[in-house]
């Protein structure tokens, strides 16, 4: 049973696009994607700095259409046909799951990711926030701290990794105070995501999302509110809407890809993250991480072995549904 996952917002590094361009369909695609998403994305993909690419507004469709082109030079289009069994998204990647589900088409995915991203950058003006990776230390313990402090665990990632997000003082007394055999990371986010701090978004978001009528989902699409499986696109649009100010149980994700059956797990682009949780939380699973593509090979390897059913495809024009 064959998994496919996408990436979330602090994957992306500079020039991670570049070796995508080699591809011939590449440049025109992300050039289409661009005018839906309202900024250069080959530039922001290619050329741009580390501090571009961290700006919400920037990094969030970036992100998105990193997924959406990968996800076509591995299969030939969209959405995701009878081969994939299941697909989840971290955070704003579960835009980009949405339309591999068929859930969205891409420019839809795209249109609603510009606006969730300038809205989440807005409210991130507001009050300096951030995000804070705690790894290890009791879960209790880490728990107590987080709530100590004022913080909220705004990604639930796996066993001895959580996420903390708040404001940038809070976030400072924690570093200053760790829970015991922990580590505070920083994390080079803008804000502090899936908070009451974003709850500005959602209603941005919201208003985006009146005029899409979205499709069933063909395959099953997980979702970061608690791991399970939405059966109805409605449900899944208004789920992707609210997430925004919500925690993402990453944690629950993979148990239920486990729960499921799935043998194999392939990462979008920008990857890696997920890939290497996938690795330590799901043993037995074959994962592959397409950064570039010379893992398109290995991809596809693992589709040839674990996918159900052919083609991979269902809709291979990708542009509706």
């Amino acid at each position: 049973m064959l998994a496919v996952v996408c990436p979330g917002q602090g994957s992306q590094t500079p020039g991670f696009l570049q070796p995508w361009l080699e591809l011939p369909t590449v440049a025109d695609r992300l050039a289409a994607l661009s005018e839906d998403a309202g900024t250069d994305l080959v530039a922001h993909g290619t050329v741009s700095d580390a501090e571009t690419i961290r700006d919400t507004a920037v990094a969030q469709p970036l992100i998105v259409a990193a997924g959406l082109v990968t996800f076509e030079a591995l299969a030939g289009g969209l959405p995701a046909g009878p081969g994939v069994a299941v697909t989840a998204g971290h955070s704003v990647g579960e835009l980009t799951a949405a339309a591999l589900a068929g859930v969205l088409t891409a420019a839809e995915a795209i249109s609603l990711v510009r606006v969730r991203g300038r809205a989440m950058a807005e409210a991130s003006a507001v009050t300096p926030t951030g995000m804070s990776a705690v790894l290890g230390g009791d879960a209790t313990e880490v728990a107590a701290a987080l709530e100590g402090h004022g913080l909220t665990a705004a990604n639930m990632n796996s066993t001895g990794q959580v996420v903390a997000a708040g404001t940038l003082e809070q976030l400072q007394a924690l570093s200053a105070q760790p829970p015991a055999k922990a580590r505070v990371i920083p994390l080079q986010v803008a804000g502090a995501f899936h908070t009451h701090h974003m709850a500005p978004a959602v209603e941005a978001l919201a208003k985006a999302a009146a005029g899409i009528a979205p499709g069933r989902p063909l395959v099953q699409l997980l979702t970061n509110a608690d791991g399970s499986v939405v059966g109805d696109g409605a449900q899944a649009l208004e789920l992707l809407i609210h997430q925004v100010s919500n925690p993402v149980r990453w944690d629950r994700c993979m148990s239920t890809l486990s729960a499921l059956g799935v043998t194999a797990l392939i990462e979008l682009a920008p990857a890696g993250t997920l890939a290497n949780l996938a690795k330590r939380a799901l043993p037995g699973v074959a994962v592959v991480a397409v950064k570039t593509p010379a893992d398109l090979d290995a991809a596809r390897a693992l589709v040839a072995e674990h996918a159900e059913g052919a083609p991979l495809l269902a809709d291979p024009t990708g542009g509706t549904r």
